[in-house]
């Protein structure tokens, strides 16, 4: 089994920046993909960013590309996901989510999810 425990979420205004980390343990491998995803009340479940092992790939959503930024430390089992000029629709629940082989933009290809962190970005 793969835990994975997300912080990092808050409150910022527009224009703001966070950085979320996601902490792998248990039987995780750096082989893993990782991906994020978030969550608006009412919305479903969409795409973020994903990071192939070891770094190698990295894809984002339009909606958030040039803004968010997807990094991991393989040394401490952590992956981040830095939001610059946040905005009010970023606004949901992230997630991070693990699965063996390469990374996928698709949430029900995920093997392994965190608890989720709230991100409220206020206008």
């Amino acid at each position: 089994q793969v835990q994975l425990l997300e912080s990092g979420g808050g409150l910022v205004q527009a224009g703001g920046s966070l950085r979320l980390s996601c902490a792998a343990s248990g039987r995780f491998s750096t082989f893993y993909a990782m991906g994020w995803f978030r969550q608006a009340p009412g919305k479903e479940r969409e795409f973020v960013a994903t990071n192939s092992w070891s770094g190698g790939t990295t894809d984002y959503a339009d909606s958030v590309k040039d803004r968010f930024s997807v990094s991991r430390d393989n040394a401490k089992d952590t992956v981040y996901l830095q939001m610059n000029s946040l905005k009010p629709e970023d606004t949901a629940v992230y997630y991070c989510a693990a699965r063996r082989g390469r990374g996928s933009t698709d949430f029900r290809e995920y093997d392994y999810w965190g608890q989720g962190t709230q991100v409220t970005v206020s206008s």
